[in-house]
């Protein structure tokens, strides 16, 4: 574009952070998805030694003592307002509490490998939620016909042309409920939070607080003291807690911020791919035929459900005059505050079920993908 002595127009075009590094965020995502897929066998492993509510205690204590150890390295503080932190405690039950429970609990019954394929089903839920209790989101054809897609994959998983024999439905009810919970909670604090202020790092830290409050309140009233503390056991929940919910989470907002939401968001498709090999490998489960086919049904609807329609390449912001600057779409993707985030309660975020906290909708997993059509 031509330049004049007197005055500059100049065209900013959003910047590329993936070409700047590709191998960096490349690690990071392949390390992220080994996070949150071998989350599903710290769960089982866990459950060997210890009831699935102590469990789900010891993971979200150990996921906000490291998140809360990096808030005051950070020099950053909790939320002040009481309404942020009454929101957040809702939050925590439907994106941290119940859901990680739910799955501790299916894992009495079924194998991991099919726990993280459930919990591939959460933007399934999310998408039929959202055309409920989200006015402004409508479902187009591709996305209602990935609903239809994404069922029938766990109908495939389950095997019901055979009567859904050698499958515990309890337990598969519970990881499917699991599921569910993350996109209730994403739509609550969609329609709760989304004007937040506060920093990523410090609502997580705080709603990670409060659903350990809620555990520890509860879990004494269900079981008893552990009597023993077996080694393999309490590394699961150490390493559930501080890899799969803590640490997972700055991998997550660390990928957001240098590569977006959108790409971020695909490392939701490797964990059942993971969670499966790791059980298969490291715990002996069985496999069927219809499992694996079934969650790669559950995936390609997943990925519907989540599309978005072609739109027309919007004119780029124009900023005229030397002394003006252009903002880049997108932009507020980079922001720390919550009020950049995204608000799509569709997407898998949170990679759910695996330990992101999900505080927020964000622009990543825990939490989504972008707004869509």
């Amino acid at each position: 574009m031509s330049t004049t002595a007197s005055r500059a127009t100049r065209v900013a075009a959003p910047p590329s952070p993936a070409a700047s590094s590709p191998t960096g965020w490349r690690l990071h995502f392949a390390v992220l998805a080994l996070i949150w897929g071998f989350s599903f066998l710290f769960i089982k492993v866990g459950t060997e030694g210890f009831a699935p509510l102590q469990v789900t205690l010891g993971r979200v204590a150990c996921g906000a003592t490291v998140l809360l150890v990096v808030l005051a390295v950070k020099r950053q503080r909790l939320p002040r307002s009481a309404r942020t932190w009454a929101h957040l405690a809702v939050a925590a039950l439907f994106l941290n509490a119940l859901p990680f429970s739910l799955f501790a609990f299916a894992e009495l019954t079924i194998p991991s490998t099919l726990a993280g394929i459930c919990n591939a089903t959460s933007p399934l839920w999310g998408m039929a939620l959202s055309v409920v209790a989200l006015s402004e989101d409508r479902p187009t054809r591709r996305r209602v016909a990935g609903l239809g897609v994404g069922f029938l994959g766990v109908l495939t998983v389950l095997g019901a042309w055979q009567g859904f024999t050698g499958t515990d439905l309890t337990g598969t009810a519970m990881a499917l409920g699991a599921s569910l919970c993350y996109p209730i909670g994403w739509i609550y604090v969609r329609r709760t939070l989304g004007g937040s202020q506060d920093s990523h790092l410090s609502v997580s830290s705080a709603q990670l607080l409060l659903a350990t409050a809620q555990l520890a309140v509860v879990t004494p009233l269900f079981t008893s003291a552990p009597t023993a503390f077996p080694v393999w056991p309490v590394l699961s929940v150490i390493a559930l807690g501080t890899l799969g919910t803590g640490i997972a989470f700055l991998l997550q907002y660390g990928l957001v911020a240098e590569i977006g939401p959108t790409t971020a968001q695909m490392v939701t498709y490797f964990i059942p791919v993971i969670a499966t090999a790791a059980g298969v490998a490291l715990l002996g489960e069985q496999l069927s035929w219809n499992t694996p086919v079934g969650a790669l049904i559950v995936l390609a609807g997943a990925a519907l459900t989540q599309s978005k329609p072609r739109r027309s390449t919007p004119s780029p912001v124009v900023a005229s005059g030397p002394g003006r600057s252009a903002t880049p779409p997108h932009s507020a993707e980079r922001s720390g505050s919550v009020a950049c985030a995204n608000t799509s309660p569709t997407g898998p975020s949170a990679a759910p079920g695996t330990g992101a906290p999900a505080p927020v909708p964000h622009a990543a997993l825990a939490g989504g993908t972008p707004d869509e059509d």
